[in-house]
């Protein structure tokens, strides 16, 4: 009987469908995040662009900050829990959109380089008058976490990189696809797409109310007329992450490193365009982690067992906690 009243109560999230998702604007102008969000304003590449940000300051301030650097098919919003709990313990929290995510600009043309928004998240710090901060990687944001701390040494006092992508040179192994491509694969963004990819790269085929929020998000401007200018972005994103790898740098990181890596996770971009044998190689985290490790000079490993690719969204405890220690 328990088990289907549990059915019954799960049903509705497994019968979402994109006709249900709330329509959202490109720049998520009618969505609401967990903080307040300003913008900063930038010139890239000819070009006059936002940048949005939250920056939650605690009143029982320890003098301590850290930037969170979201990934690849998120925005800051997803910080959500994380920023809760660093602020409990007195931290300051800076949170980019980076240009290209989330409520900032949506650029017609770009030439996204990790240096570029990188330079930006060091505009943002200048702005807000942050010398030194902590600097916290997820997924993509792993990658621009490691430029950042590679070009600003001295303001990046700490790294913690949580299941970053590019822990593995997937140009020597997968075929080069030209922006093109990318582009028209994201054009065909819904939400049963995305709820599909997620459920089986990111949460082992589970599905629950957290785990949809997020995929809502991303669908909701799937529908907006301009969708096509996210979906160009979202290409030249693609086209930056296969050709500008970090990992051979590794040896060069200066700051403490932490590694949080849920050991279940086997994302790994391009998986499609090789064999299934090939495929089987990619995206081993429970090996990558293990290998970074060894990498990255004055670095510490936590595995976070039976989890994918999203510790702070699907095992929070066993992610923030081994972090707060770290930061303190």
């Amino acid at each position: 009987m328990k088990t289907i009243k549990l059915f019954i109560l799960l049903l509705p999230l497994f019968c979402f469908s994109q006709e249900k998702i709330k329509p959202l604007d490109i720049n998520l102008t009618n969505y609401e995040y967990p903080y307040p969000v300003s913008f900063l304003e930038l010139n890239n590449q000819r070009q006059d662009l936002k940048m949005a940000y939250m920056d939650i300051k605690p009143n029982n301030y320890n003098n301590k900050n850290i930037l969170l650097l979201h990934g690849k098919n998120f925005n800051g919003a997803y910080w959500e829990t994380t920023i809760k709990a660093l602020t409990k313990e007195g931290f300051r929290v800076i949170v980019p959109d980076q240009i290209g995510f989330g409520k900032s600009s949506k650029p017609d043309n770009f030439q996204y380089t990790f240096q570029q928004l990188a330079e930006n998240t060091k505009k943002l710090l200048d702005h807000l008058g942050i010398q030194k901060t902590a600097v916290l990687g997820h997924s993509m944001g792993g990658m621009l976490a490691t430029r950042f701390t590679l070009m600003y040494p001295e303001t990046a006092e700490k790294l913690i990189l949580e299941n970053p992508i590019g822990l593995e040179d997937w140009k020597r192994i997968v075929p080069y696809k030209p922006v093109d491509w990318w582009f028209e694969s994201e054009l065909k963004q819904n939400y049963e797409a995305i709820k599909k990819y997620q459920m089986a790269n990111y949460y082992d085929g589970k599905w629950n109310a957290d785990y949809q929020k997020w995929a809502e998000l991303g669908a909701g401007w799937t529908t907006a007329p301009d969708y096509n200018k996210v979906a160009w972005n979202s290409a030249l994103l693609y086209d930056m992450i296969f050709t500008q790898p970090v990992l051979y740098e590794f040896k060069n990181i200066k700051s403490p490193t932490l590694l949080l890596i849920g050991t279940r996770d086997k994302t790994a971009l391009g998986k499609p365009l090789v064999s299934a044998e090939i495929q089987k190689t990619m995206g081993n985290y429970a090996e990558l982690g293990k290998i970074t490790q060894k990498a990255i000079p004055n670095s510490k490993l936590v595995e976070i067992p039976n989890t994918g690719h999203l510790p702070h969204i699907e095992s929070f405890n066993q992610f923030i906690k081994p972090l707060i220690v770290f930061l303190k």
